[in-house]
């Protein structure tokens, strides 16, 4: 398949989606497929709020409109409900196309952490942006049932993986002085992270990771070790210092982390709340308690070829597989024989049909003012031509010359619009024919533009 992926989370940024994303797209490859990433690095971009190491794209909607058409996909999937995922939800939407989504994060969640907006309000944009997806994907069975708890229709489970060729054990790993306890992560207020500072054992406390509260917790906490932000690569030679990994979060859906510090060997101390319950489970590769001071104390005496043993059954290919199997599940045929009484459009009359036509004519216009850039220009010049009707002292036929021949270049351009598109319907594949209609419908603007040029210019040397 041709699979073209929306993304507002992309590199430089490191965490789980990124992450995930890039895995799967990899996998993605080695099976065949062709994938397109649609993502910030190809717009202009703004500083989120609150997080500025995390970029929003600046007004994306032409531009992810034209590189998926000019892919045309067998598939499309949103995985992020920023700026670049309403865009393509728009094209969506528009053009009656089918997509799955995804469902990374607590988005409504750490947008309380932050603003103390209620959840009903997130959730209620959650909930409205994944209405037309044909099925939205999660990581674990505890977050498929919090969606449907808050309406959010035909959430399906799709997990995680692990590189078990960069994440293993260090078989020259030597024993610590002191136990040195590990949090790998964004540094953020929604990772709670100040419940691991603040866990009084005897231990050295690491933290891996960039973030919004660095600075502030550095200062806090002086006595913590902060490295910043690291490579998986790097990452796997901090897991190996280390004797447990703690894991504070009580927002993550998943916690990607976890896999790679427990296919190092590492056992898992965090709170039982989604995420942990469902990733680490009664599998004894770590211990949650809702005391987590008491949680790392356990998770110390956990041999460490428990939760080795248990991250191996865990695989970027068999998640791919996964993603894979729900494109091709959601794939429809849209080709099909046509039949007059079977058209929906065709049964109207009297007034229904004049509102119907009056809808549909509007939604021509805005399709052609935001997908095509001709259209914008030819504006220009009709806004121009008004100006010079207010401007210059002219007859009244000459001002209707001057706005019938405006007026008959948007026309025309919008006649040349649907012939593309209509064309473009049938098949992107290049045709002598196909482009022989595209160049009729462009001689035919080309030729009006000239009618303009001339009026114009006639009544202005008069």
């Amino acid at each position: 398949m041709k699979i073209c992926i929306v993304t507002d989370a992309w590199k430089p940024q490191v965490n789980g989606v990124v992450r995930t994303l890039e895995e799967t797209t990899l996998n993605l490859k080695k099976l065949g497929h062709q994938v397109l990433i649609i993502n910030p690095s190809e717009f202009k971009t703004f500083p989120c709020p609150t997080y500025p190491e995390i970029r929003l794209s600046l007004f994306p909607g032409a531009k992810v409109s034209r590189l998926i058409r000019e892919f045309n996909p067998d598939h499309l999937h949103i995985s992020t409900e920023g700026p670049l995922g309403l865009a393509a939800r728009g094209y969506a939407k528009r053009n009656n196309l089918t997509f799955t989504s995804a469902y990374h994060t607590r988005f409504p969640e750490y947008v309380y952490a932050r603003t103390f907006i209620p959840l009903k309000i997130t959730y209620f944009y959650v909930r409205w942006f994944h209405k037309l997806s044909k099925l939205v994907m999660v990581p674990t069975e505890t977050v498929k049932k919090d969606l449907i708890k808050w309406n959010i229709k035909n959430p399906q489970i799709w997990s995680r993986g692990v590189d078990l060729k960069i994440f293993k054990p260090d078989p020259k790993k030597k024993k610590n002085k002191k136990p040195i306890l590990l949090n790998v992560g964004r540094v953020s207020v929604e990772k709670n992270l100040e419940d691991f500072l603040k866990i009084d054992l005897p231990s050295e406390k690491w933290v891996v990771g960039a973030g919004p509260a660095l600075n502030f917790l550095k200062l806090k906490y002086p006595e913590v070790k902060f490295f910043g932000e690291k490579s998986k690569f790097e990452l796997a030679e901090f897991y190996n210092k280390a004797d447990i990994f703690v894991f504070p979060s009580k927002t993550d859906t998943f916690g990607l982390v976890l896999l790679e510090a427990m296919a190092c060997g590492l056992p898992v101390a965090a709170y039982p709340v989604t995420g942990p319950i469902d990733v680490i489970g009664n599998s004894g590769a770590g211990y949650l308690d809702k005391n987590l001071k008491n949680a790392c104390k356990k998770a110390l005496k956990i041999n460490k070829n428990i939760p080795l043993n248990f991250a191996k059954q865990f695989s970027w290919e068999s998640t791919t597989q996964t993603f894979e199997k729900y494109l091709a599940h959601t794939k429809e045929n849209f080709d099909k024989t046509y039949d007059f009484n079977e058209n929906p459009y065709k049964g109207n009359n009297g007034f229904s049909r004049a509102f119907n036509a009056s809808k549909n004519s509007w939604s021509g216009l805005v399709f052609a003012i935001k997908e095509e850039s001709a259209f914008r220009q030819e504006l220009l010049l009709v806004i121009f031509s008004i100006a010079l009707i207010l401007l210059i002292e002219t007859t009244s036929f000459e001002k209707f010359l001057m706005v019938f021949t405006s007026l008959l270049i948007l026309i025309v351009e919008l006649l040349n619009s649907s012939v593309e598109a209509t064309v473009d319907r049938i098949s992107y594949d290049y045709h002598g024919l196909s482009k022989r209609a595209k160049d009729y419908g462009s001689a035919a603007v080309l030729i009006t533009i000239l009618i303009w040029i001339i009026v114009h210019l006639y009544i202005l040397l008069n």
